[in-house]
């Protein structure tokens, strides 16, 4: 098969491929679509070699205007979070959760074997959805011996009791024959997933701490530009954000301020219209932009959720940070939250005590001051393309790895850091798309 570069250059183009199973909100997405978007533009300094890629997801339209140069989405058929099926359960196909599972795992195994890329990430769940990428892992690591296998982790999973059911059904011993590396994004000095009880001991050698994906985010072009200063207040997805809009929208903003309220794009229409009728002259109310972080960087205070996401984009500010943590069904959010008010970087307002004066006395303290986050590793990013150039060059189809079946019973350098410099000195932290 040809690989060489269609631009000419001769250079055969590495392939990447980033799956995410995206049930709620877009944070997983947004999560392979910022290191998409990292190693395509690193990766060609640090290997010599053009990148392009697919990202394989479940939110039909997401971000596909905004991706890197080089890369194309492949959408899985939608599904949702509920009481059925491990949790889940087809947000539209009018089929049982085993023939949705089905399919998108066919999906996942053919786009697999046909792009035959040379590095996979998966975000979060080694075997995706009730073991939907077990097949097509399987026929990738054996026909495609040039693969390197990476698990994304984010810096919290959930509480230990929570995440032990999951690994039971994930079994390590068979995450560490299929996986190469486990990348965690986060800063162990904040939270340890190897010290906490979330990640099984016999893992730990393959964790490679990257540090949060917070430096570099690429900022998308967007239609706000918002009168200085200004406060924003974000609910991610918006699915479950309707509370948190509702008191801010309420909440008095500090005189000279206005206030950009950010509602999400899964929160329904008529809580939507709810918190633009609540919202005062100083609130303006937006379902979506298309990337925040630009507003978070320029606001004078923030509040939001704590999904990993908006928080790796606020902690690369010095904007003092309001965390508004779901608590319910997982506590990954408030877990988070709880470390990083722990170490300085944000405040918390637990869900109990969330009111429309709790954040009026916040904001009238928050607009004053700026947080250093400085002592925080938030160059997850540059880590990120570093080690993927790591892998990459240790390629099978020069060192070929010995074969192994994967069993599937009871399953529902310095040289590379200058270059890597250059990139930075040439495009700065923050890179307009």
């Amino acid at each position: 098969m040809d690989r060489r570069s269609s631009t000419g250059s001769g250079a055969q183009p590495l392939r990447a491929v980033f799956y995410s199973h995206d049930s709620q909100g877009l944070g997983h997405f947004r999560r392979n679509r910022a290191l998409a978007h990292t190693l395509s533009q690193r990766l060609p300094v640090l290997t010599g070699r053009p990148v392009t890629g697919l990202l394989l997801n479940g939110v039909a339209g997401a971000g596909a205007r905004s991706l890197p140069a080089g890369f194309d989405v492949v959408t899985l058929p939608a599904i949702g979070k509920t009481a059925g099926h491990s949790g889940y359960g087809p947000r539209h196909l009018d089929l049982g959760m085993d023939a949705v599972l089905s399919v998108r795992g066919e999906i996942v195994r053919a786009t697999g074997v046909a792009f035959r890329p040379d590095l996979v990430v998966v975000d979060r769940h080694a075997l995706g959805v009730g073991g939907e990428l077990l097949a097509g892992l399987q026929a990738m690591r054996r026909e495609l011996p040039q693969a390197r296998f990476v698990l994304g982790l984010r810096d919290v999973l959930d509480a230990p009791e929570a995440v032990e059911s999951e690994w039971r059904q994930t079994p390590a011993e068979l995450v560490a024959e299929i996986y190469d590396e486990i990348w965690i994004y986060g800063d162990p000095a904040v939270h340890d997933l190897r010290l906490s009880g979330e990640l099984p001991d016999e893992l730990a050698p393959l964790v490679r701490y990257q540090g949060f994906l917070a430096h570099g985010r690429a900022e998308e072009p967007t239609e706000l530009d918002p009168e200085q200063p200004y406060l924003v207040t974000t609910a991610g997805g918006g699915s479950d954000g309707t509370r948190l809009c509702l008191a801010a929208a309420r909440a008095r903003v500090p005189a000279g301020h206005r206030q950009i309220l950010i509602t999400g794009p899964q929160m329904s229409d008529a809580d939507h219209r709810a918190v633009e009728r609540e919202a005062g002259r100083h609130t303006s109310v937006t379902r979506s932009v298309d990337d925040a972080a630009g507003l978070i960087r320029r606001a004078a205070a923030s509040v939001s959720m704590a999904g990993y996401n908006t928080v790796a984009e606020t902690l690369a500010t010095d904007v003092p940070a309001l965390l508004v943590p779901r608590e319910r069904p997982r506590t990954e959010q408030l877990i988070r939250a709880r470390a990083l008010t722990g170490v300085g970087a944000t405040d918390l307002l637990r869900e109990g005590d969330l009111t429309d004066a709790a954040i009026s006395r916040w904001w009238a303290g928050a607009v004053h001051h700026r947080v250093d986050r400085s002592g925080l590793d938030l160059g997850g990013l540059r880590a990120v393309a570093t080690s993927a150039a790591a892998l990459v060059r240790t390629s099978p189809a020069l060192a070929p790895v010995p074969a192994f079946a994967l069993p599937t019973e009871g399953l529902t350098g310095n040289s590379t850091e200058s270059a890597a410099a250059a990139v930075d000195r040439r495009e700065g932290l923050a890179v307009a798309v």
